[in-house]
């Protein structure tokens, strides 16, 4: 738990499962895992959890911590609207019947649509059989950018597209913390395979405005947990998407942006995102 001079404080979860990705090219056996990251902000009394889990199992996970915490769960924030962020709105909603579940209009957007047949059917829950938590509840839509904790104004900010359409990032100015869903990786191959070379240069422009917050901490939604928090994954992940791009034009096939990107990039996890990335922006130059 990072220490700060605020009333408030912030802790995270991480937890580990595969990656969605599988058919990938040998030689990164190791790194085939991705993490997701749930961060719990809170006072004396009250907390708000930002976004959830993909499975009923991690989600339950997220329960029980949430209550080891002992705190009056307020809100619970979704970043965007990608399943694996949002599918435990509804346990997290049984669990603690207080809770109110909000994010912005384009979040909110996504999530029904990745949350609903025949999206939820034909990518989730084929790939996570009997796991994915049913019937979908989604968030409601915040009224206005900013809501409260114990009087503390934490501010959603409206990214564009990053690695989806509608992302957003909680603003927390008393800990000058960002919460950036996925618009920051932390040590994690980033999630390209809905993007193009032009939402990709709009997703570095959302780093940017971030970093121009001047964060102290600015949590990934996908990171690898033996990493700190550290404001500069937004420039690495400018950086890679920087690279991607130039590397994307001077390849001229999925395996060999993939290769290219791997010899800059050996260490991230998740190279199935990287290797979906690779085969979508190919696919899209044909």
């Amino acid at each position: 738990m990072p220490q700060t001079a605020s009333a408030l404080q912030y802790d995270t979860l991480c937890v580990r499962r595969s990656g969605l990705t599988r058919d990938l090219p040998p030689g990164t056996e190791e790194l085939q895992w991705v993490v997701n990251t749930a961060t719990l902000i809170f006072g004396e009394r009250d907390a708000v959890l930002v976004d959830t889990f993909l499975t009923v199992e991690q989600n339950q996970q997220l329960v029980d911590w949430v209550k080891t915490q002992d705190r009056n769960l307020a809100y619970v924030y979704i970043t965007h609207g990608h399943g694996d962020h949002g599918f435990g709105v509804k346990q997290l909603i049984e669990a603690f019947p207080q809770v109110k579940a909000v994010s912005t209009a384009a979040a909110v957007a996504k999530a029904k649509f990745e949350g609903t047949p025949p999206y939820i059917d034909t990518f989730w829950t084929s790939r996570f059989p009997g796991q994915v938590p049913q019937p979908q509840v989604f968030p409601e839509v915040l009224d206005g950018d900013t809501f409260t904790l114990e009087g503390h104004p934490l501010r959603a900010v409206e990214t564009g597209f990053t690695d989806c359409e509608g992302s957003t990032a909680l603003w927390v100015p008393d800990l000058r913390l960002v919460v950036a869903g996925d618009v920051a990786y932390n040590g994690i191959h980033q999630y390209l395979g809905e993007t193009t070379t032009a939402s990709r240069e709009e997703w570095m422009r959302a780093t940017d405005a971030l970093a121009a917050l001047d964060p102290a901490f600015v949590v990934a939604g996908h990171k690898n947990p033996d990493l700190p928090d550290d404001p500069k994954i937004l420039a690495e992940t400018k950086k890679y998407l920087g690279d991607f791009n130039r590397l994307d034009a001077e390849t001229q096939t999925a395996t060999e942006l993939y290769e290219a990107m791997l010899a800059l990039y050996p260490n991230r996890a998740n190279p199935g995102s990287l290797w979906g990335g690779a085969n979508r922006a190919k696919a899209s130059e044909r």
